[in-house]
């Protein structure tokens, strides 16, 4: 993006794009073609040149990222959908349209809750996408939807969330856009060149996590191409960890904080923390010795519209909310059935920059220069 002409018809082409495609689509919950328009001129003279991006759910104008995106001339378009009221297991997006759909598989769920996010990147409709991640609600719909997605180490970047769970991110159409999301948003911010063979280790299940025998296949796939173009080596010592969901659900609710201090009261301390501290334990004693952890994002496919059933899609993504780790999904590859699956990488805290570049190296050893899937038009079905 150069001449303001150029600029201009480009943003046009974006929001015509999102007019003719949404509603079959339902990625977006309002869109704003006179508000991005008007902000065109003083943003065409700034870093960003009018960069159109989406941001995540109806308050995501106000979101940190979302304000740092703008100062630096990105032109917001529209607010995506999230899970509505009344949908918990139904939908993982509703739009202004109806539901959002997979642009993969219409049948099947983008994941949550950056649904429209994912959904819109996936399509092609804008480069990158605001999100935030306090179970896997970027990376799951990054890897369902076919996208990347990074989640912050938590506390990185102000967020909302008072249990400390949930940290920014974005959906990006490559790694490369994603570096144009934290160059803006964080301070200080210096791309890292990763030194290849990135030292890692790979786990299918966490030691606990009951993962698809054909997405784990997709997975180990990937890494061992990654092995083969000499981008990965792969080192012995594992990460087995206990199951997080009971220290989740009770730091969501608050239960392991004051159970933490009735601790400090002289109380038994509640095996929720236990499972926590032990993890925290086996992390920080696995990033000190690898740099890099290696999973599926999710130990299954997109499920249907109706709800996974028993099935937690978070159980590969929510030890890393818990321990406050960088992470991020990069598209690795499809099931027989047509659903994208995501490799999960993951960095010790505060490793942001390392990873995203690490990430970077990862994509292109896959899939070559540029964005890992053509985009998606639209969903296909």
């Amino acid at each position: 993006m150069t001449a303001s002409g150029d600029i201009r018809g480009e943003l046009r082409e974006v929001l015509a794009s999102i007019d003719r495609e949404d509603p079959a689509l339902c990625a977006f919950l309002d869109v704003w073609p006179e508000d991005a328009l008007a902000r065109l001129p003083a943003a065409s003279r700034l870093p960003l040149s009018g960069l159109p991006f989406a941001v995540k759910g109806p308050t995501g104008l106000r979101s940190y990222a979302a304000r740092r995106l703008i100062a630096a001339g990105g032109v917001p378009v529209g607010s995506t959908s999230v899970p509505g009221p009344g949908t918990y297991w139904q939908t993982w997006g509703l739009g202004r349209h109806g539901r959002t759909a997979n642009p993969w598989r219409p049948d099947r769920t983008p994941g949550g809750s950056s649904a429209g996010s994912a959904a819109a990147v996936a399509a092609g409709l804008v480069p990158l996408a605001t999100g935030s991640d306090g179970a896997g609600s970027v990376r799951i719909p990054a890897a369902w939807c076919g996208v990347f997605g990074l989640k912050t180490t938590n506390g990185l970047l102000p967020s909302p969330d008072r249990s400390g769970l949930a940290s920014a991110g974005v959906l990006a159409a490559s790694a490369a856009e994603a570096g144009t999301y934290l160059r803006c948003v964080l301070d200080g911010y210096a791309r890292v060149s990763p030194v290849l063979p990135l030292s890692a280790a790979y786990s299918p299940d966490l030691g606990f996590a009951e993962t698809e025998p054909e997405v784990a296949a997709v997975v180990r796939g990937a890494v061992r191409q990654l092995e083969a173009a000499g981008a990965v080596r792969l080192v012995g010592g594992g990460c087995d960890l206990l199951d997080p969901a009971a220290a989740w659900f009770a730091v969501r609710g608050g239960g392991v904080r004051a159970s933490e201090a009735a601790v400090r009261d002289g109380n038994v301390r509640p095996p929720e923390a236990e499972v926590r501290a032990e993890n925290d334990r086996r992390l920080d004693a696995f990033f000190a010795r690898t740099p890099l952890l290696l999973t599926p994002v999710t130990p299954n496919r997109p499920h249907g519209h109706e709800g996974p059933g028993d099935t937690f899609s978070t159980a590969l993504t929510w030890a890393f909310n818990l321990g406050g780790q960088p992470a991020a999904s990069v598209p690795a590859g499809f099931t027989g059935d047509g659903c994208p699956v995501g490799l999960q990488l993951v960095a010790a805290r505060g490793r942001d920059a390392e990873l995203l570049g690490a990430a970077g190296a990862v994509e292109r050893a896959l899939w070559g220069p540029g964005a890992p899937f053509a985009r998606v038009r639209g969903p296909r079905g």
